[in-house]
């Protein structure tokens, strides 16, 4: 390495070292903490224990690994990334996640920003860009942090110390950072989120549609339309977005709410499957075990177990 990727490399390592102390006294005390703080938009997790998978849906967001590394599974494709990488996501996914990196003494610690699009949008009016690609786009992405982009993200989390500043302050370090994202290799995909017309904008409206309205009969025809795409050209971007179909989509969703209501309250968890959009309790059964690798009944009553603990 030459001494310019040298002097870059220590001064990414320092930056970290800062991210890591700022995130750990702002997420709290706790095994797992995870904290909306004062500024919005921006969490701050740490985890001194390796977690079990957890189901959930991420929306576009900005997400640093500081120290330890998450394992994220999409369909059929798996991330992982650990400190000094970054993850974008571009559109609603319904992900499978566990930290597989932590411990007491080197605890997992990120930080996570939601991506506005109004704010990508007026940062490409500012700049000019127009990039209305065809391509079908990612909506999960991991990359290596730049110095820079570390740096701005080291600011960001200062104004934490500083409630009075961070109002003013916060906003402007979060379009730097966006900026930074629009001109790195998943710029592609930001740049689309702020365009409405976009293809990747066109199918999170599929998407909103089918998580919003997860239990009814899912019509790929009227999808099409609303993506404002041909029925071919809706299943491949929708794919290429998601890594998934929409029925595999609507069934991610589906299982993850069905398991929401019975872990929060025990009942008749046929009628789950059907408030879920299920018609066959044996179906649903056999799907949320293929998935959770338990029968919803059982699966519930031993995450109950684990959280009273």
């Amino acid at each position: 390495m030459d001494k310019l990727g040298q002097s870059g490399s220590a001064q990414s390592l320092k930056l970290l070292s800062e991210i890591r102390s700022l995130i750990d006294r702002h997420a709290g005390p706790g095994t797992i903490t995870s904290t909306q703080t004062s500024i919005a938009g921006l969490r701050v997790t740490a985890a001194r224990v390796m977690t079990e998978l957890v189901n959930q849906v991420y929306e576009p967001m900005f997400g640093l690994v500081a120290q330890g590394m998450k394992n994220i599974l999409l369909g059929d494709k798996a991330f992982s990334y650990g400190a000094g990488q970054y993850l974008v996501v571009s559109v609603d996914l319904p992900v499978t996640s566990h930290i597989i990196a932590a411990s007491e003494a080197e605890p997992y610690l990120s930080i996570g920003l939601i991506l506005s699009p109004e704010v990508i949008a007026s940062l490409l009016l500012e700049s000019g860009t127009d990039d209305r690609s065809t391509v079908a786009a990612a909506g999960m992405s991991v990359s290596e942090a730049s110095c820079d982009l570390l740096d701005a993200v080291v600011r960001l989390l200062r104004l934490l110390d500083h409630p009075g500043d961070a109002p003013v302050l916060a906003a402007p370090v979060q379009r730097e950072i966006i900026r930074l994202l629009l001109h790195s290799e998943q710029g592609a995909a930001l740049r689309q989120i702020g365009l409405a017309d976009s293809r990747l904008s066109q199918i999170s409206y599929a998407i909103k549609w089918i998580s919003a309205s997860y239990a009814k009969i899912l019509r790929i025809d009227d999808l099409a339309q609303m993506a404002a795409m041909s029925v071919s050209s809706f299943h491949r971007h929708f794919r290429a977005a998601t890594s998934m179909s929409p029925l595999q989509y609507q069934k991610q969703i589906r299982l993850q709410e069905a398991r929401a209501r019975l872990l929060a309250r025990s009942g008749d968890v046929a009628a789950v499957g059907f408030a879920v959009g299920y018609d066959s309790p044996s179906q649903f059964s056999r799907e949320y075990s293929r998935v959770y690798g338990a029968p919803p009944g059982r699966d519930a009553a031993r995450l109950r177990r684990v959280s009273n603990h």
